[in-house]
């Protein structure tokens, strides 16, 4: 899909015609590809200058900015810098404070006190304060999915999916009518079959449209339209309420079909309840992946298709599993609980989904259900957690109901690992090293490091303790006393300078002092 800002359409004759690209435009795209793959290693300001005048030279700038925005899923950007960006903005002003910089001879001499406190000089320095913006990123690597004729193809199935945005109703016919109905169903659209003079019709809808005719339902016709692409034969027709006029759309397998290789696809959702909740959750950075419409649950005669999984994944787990992606195995085993989330819905809607629940056997499930159902007792009858909600699903109770099993997978990962554990590292992060064994760091907690000390989430060998305390001593700056530490590896200077005795006596906002005595 494009963003509506990048649509191009017809209205001529009262319709509505995306204007699709044919084979002529080739060398357009090739251009575009082309730009993306010259610009490796150079920052996004000059690619995005590069593309402006890509955009002047041709006759449509929507044209070039859609199939650039295609190719863009491909690319990868980092931040390059020789010091940390965040770090260095820090030094620097605080440097600058001590200094107080008004005059060009005073900057400097600040930007050469930070240089000295971050080890590097003064030009990396500058060069590093501001690397992390947009602009500046680098065009690290270029890999496009598609040639010119692909990228033309994505760009039509794009151009007519975003052209649906703003759908109330879409009718299909198609050669594989199985496919779609089963692609309706996952999208939770509803859908009727009519007989027409032309054969069966699919008449697909949201559920708001038994109430009014609404555009909410518009991305999901638009992911809709992909697998009705990927088929032989087939031909829609959908209302699309243009800004307060309806207009008819007329796609066929003329205009738009699938390229070869399946392009990037973002993660979207069926609600704002479900997003909201998904992006809470993921933020939290707990042991579980959360996965997006995981594999289909048989349900009696039908399949039901949950809206999440939880998958247990401690240490290597980073809280996004993705769309449809098996259950993940980590300490060697694997344990996956699924989530639905039962908003408003009609009463026969209600009903079906409990019928499905009940058919649902031999599965660990956890059911939010909004309170204006009334239906949680029903649910927990069924043999699942029900989880009531009203607006938006808490994350804490979810938490909750997931730590009910977290004791169990926990110590089964922990009785796995030996009771003593040597890492080669002299410093070593334990949440880096429950990520190695595929555990939490939860498991780690009664295993014993005979070469190594805990100091606060960090194991640390004696020798490396005894450097750092050598380097370290009462009224030298917390800067330089974090400097001494970053050399060795160790991160939580907090933690460490407790160990070593000494405590930080805070300045305001210019930094601290390290002094004798218990921390604060």
């Amino acid at each position: 899909m494009l963003t509506k800002d990048l649509l191009r359409v017809s209205r001529a004759g009262g319709g509505y015609h995306p204007q699709f690209v044919d084979a002529d435009r080739e060398d357009l795209a090739a251009r575009v590809i082309g730009v993306f793959q010259g610009h490796v290693g150079h920052e996004r300001a000059e690619l995005d200058d590069a593309l402006e005048g890509l955009e002047r030279d041709a006759d449509d700038f929507k044209l070039v900015r859609g199939l650039a925005s295609l190719v863009e899923r491909d690319a990868t950007f980092e931040t390059r810098a020789a010091v940390n960006p965040e770090r260095a903005r820090r030094v620097a002003f605080e440097s600058a404070e001590s200094v107080g910089v008004v005059a060009a001879g005073e900057r400097e001499r600040a930007l050469e006190a930070a240089g000295e406190r971050l080890g590097a000089d003064p030009d990396a320095v500058v060069d590093s304060l501001y690397a992390d913006l947009d602009a500046r990123q680098v065009l690290a690597d270029v890999a496009p999915r598609w040639d010119p004729a692909e990228l033309l193809a994505q760009y039509n199935l794009s151009l007519a999916q975003t052209a649906l945005f703003d759908a109330t109703e879409v009718r299909v016919r198609s050669s594989d009518p199985r496919a779609l109905v089963s692609a309706v169903k996952r999208l939770r659209l509803m859908y009727e079959v009519r007989r027409t003079e032309r054969g069966r019709e699919v008449v697909v809808t949201g559920p708001d449209s038994l109430f009014r005719r609404t555009r909410r339902y518009g991305t999901r016709f638009a992911r809709l339209l992909r697998t009705v692409a990927g088929t032989e034969d087939w031909r829609l027709e959908a209302d699309i309420d243009d800004r307060g006029t309806e207009r008819t759309l007329v796609l066929t397998d003329a205009d738009v079909s699938v390229p070869g290789v399946d392009p990037v696809t973002e993660v979207s959702y069926d609600s704002e309840v479900e997003a909201d909740f998904a992006t809470r959750f993921q933020s939290l950075n707990l042991d579980w992946d959360l996965v997006r419409e995981p594999e289909p649950l048989a349900a009696g005669d039908s399949v039901a298709i949950p809206d999440f999984a939880f998958d247990w994944a401690p240490g290597g787990g980073d809280g996004t599993g993705g769309e449809g992606d098996d259950a993940v195995a980590t300490g060697g085993s694997s344990f996956r609980i699924y989530f639905e989330i039962m908003g408003f819905w009609t009463p026969e809607y209600v009903e079906k989904k409990l019928a499905q629940l009940e058919a649902i056997d031999d599965v660990e499930m956890l059911v939010a259900v909004d309170e204006s159902l009334g239906v949680g007792d029903a649910v927990e009858a069924r043999d699942h957690r029900a989880i009531p909600y009203s607006g938006r699903v808490r994350v804490k109770d979810v938490r909750d109901a997931l730590r009910r099993y977290e004791a169990d997978l926990v110590a089964e990962s922990a009785a796995a690992l030996p009771a003593e554990l040597v890492p080669e590292a002299d410093v070593l992060a334990l949440s880096d090293l429950a990520g190695e064994y595929g555990v939490s760091e939860a498991a780690l907690a009664e295993k014993s490091f005979p070469e190594h000390e805990r100091v606060g989430r960090t194991l640390v060998r004696p020798s490396v303790l005894a450097e750092v305390a050598e380097g370290i001593e009462a009224g030298m700056s917390l800067a330089d006393a974090e400097a001494v530490l970053d050399g060795v590896g160790i991160d939580d200077a907090s933690a460490a300078l407790s160990r070593l005795g000494y405590r930080v006596e805070w300045e305001g906002l210019s930094g601290g002092t390290v002094r004798e005595g218990e921390s604060d």
